[in-house]
């Protein structure tokens, strides 16, 4: 069972080496419609948002050198790593904005103030953007994100709906942020972490028109049953910018590209692989439990595979949380899966988070195998209560099945393999 293990991690760790944000920032600085702007002999000032800003950054800062006109990169904590020359550095809260991202944003405005048409904000996108970067709109306060974000995180609605109702709080989300450096010109890199890289809702998207409506937003209100002051509500009736002359975009990494990395990742370590879906959307236990009924059946008729085979998957699951445990998405999905695939031979599921976090915890997400719900049973422990109580943490913890990387520097949703020998 160690080798399909060892198996699952290594195509897990290259399939995300080949979505590390360094390579894709310096491919995109080779636009033509950039490079024009360098030759326009204009400022070039850089503005990174999201949990791969300082990667990003410092990719930028090493290609451009004395071009570049300075700038801020505000980032979750631990996920700088060290100075960039000429970039200043602010880390924040996440998921949770806090002072500090008020504070880096601030900073950030302050340093694209001023421009002219013949300038340029080279802005880097990462995930994480919506909470890393805001400042409230006139009459909303930082506790009112905080418990509105609670909310949403908390019912299980998607990134696109949670952002609809987050932009429309904001004085930088959903296009203002390129109003406010109008009449400069934005020159956009975005890392994708949404499904089907609707740029509207990457970070809430602080420079893209915004496609959604105030009838959307509160649908969304209605459907979640949020709980938001009168004062709130006005806010979300205010319409977003649908139009913008000021923006290019380029989308340099997405979950595509991730599962595209991760089938050459298995295809080398000998196994056929099956791309399922890059737009996974459904409740994590769900999507667990599924996964172990496909690994049943390629070990019961080989189909839709004859081992050695690959089941990847990747998207963006949700929890709707009902108890009181400790876990992320990719976490509760393992589990669940190792529940559906007791005690089969050689058969491996991991799940994780490209950015190298998985909700409020220290893990990326999970790995097991057909030994580890017996293992957790072994130990006196209930796998179905711990799913129940969402404490995948523990669970996986107790076993030693946490996937645990790190801060990886990008964020491009998530990876889910099965692997069956």
């Amino acid at each position: 069972m160690k080798q399909v293990r060892d198996d699952a991690m290594k195509a897990a760790l290259k399939a995300i080496e080949a979505v590390l944000p360094e390579n894709a920032v310096k491919e995109a600085l080779r636009d033509e419609r950039f490079l024009t702007r360098l030759d326009g002999g204009g400022r070039i000032v850089l503005a990174a948002i999201g949990k791969a800003a300082w990667r990003m950054a410092k990719a930028a800062a090493e290609a451009l050198g004395s071009r570049l006109d300075g700038g801020v990169a505000v980032t979750k904590y631990g996920h700088s790593m060290g100075d960039i020359q000429g970039i200043e550095i602010r880390e924040a809260g996440h998921p949770f904005p806090d002072e500090n991202t008020l504070a880096g944003t601030a900073k950030l405005l302050e340093g694209v103030k001023g421009l002219s048409e013949k300038d340029t904000v080279l802005f880097l996108v990462s995930g994480g953007g919506s909470a890393l970067f805001e400042k409230p709109k006139d009459g909303v306060g930082l506790n009112d994100l905080i418990s509105v974000t609670d909310q949403l995180l908390a019912c299980g609605a998607d990134i696109v709906e949670i952002n609809m109702i987050r932009k429309r709080l904001s004085a930088v989300k959903g296009g203002r942020f390129a109003h406010f450096v109008a009449p400069a010109h934005v020159f956009a890199i975005v890392l994708s972490d949404v499904l089907g890289d609707r740029l509207d809702s990457i970070a809430s998207g602080p420079a893209h028109p915004d496609g959604s409506t105030v009838r959307e937003a509160m649908r969304i209100v209605e459907k979640y049953s949020l709980s938001m002051r009168p004062g709130l509500l006005d806010a979300l009736k205010e319409e977003t910018p649908k139009t913008l002359d000021n923006v290019t975009t380029i989308i340099a990494g997405s979950v595509t590209a991730l599962c595209s990395a991760a089938e050459k990742a298995v295809r080398e370590l000998g196994y056929v692989p099956l791309l399922l879906t890059t737009t996974l959307s459904c409740e994590a236990r769900d999507a667990g439990a599924f996964l172990a009924s496909v690994a049943r059946e390629i070990r019961s008729s080989g189909n839709p595979l004859k081992p050695p085979c690959a089941i990847l998957l990747g998207g963006e699951t949700v929890v709707h949380l009902k108890g009181k445990g400790m876990g992320g998405r990719n976490q509760e999905l393992a589990l669940a899966a190792a529940a559906g695939i007791r005690g089969l031979a050689d058969t491996a599921v991991i799940s994780v988070g490209s950015d190298g976090t998985d909700g409020p915890t220290d893990a990326a997400g999970g790995l097991v195998d057909g030994e580890t719900a017996p293992a957790i049973s072994g130990l006196g422990l209930d796998l179905e209560k711990i799913l129940a109580d969402n404490d995948s943490y523990h669970g996986l913890d107790a076993c030693g099945c946490l996937v645990r990387t790190g801060p990886t520097g990008t964020n491009v949703n998530d990876l889910t393999i099965l692997l069956c020998r």
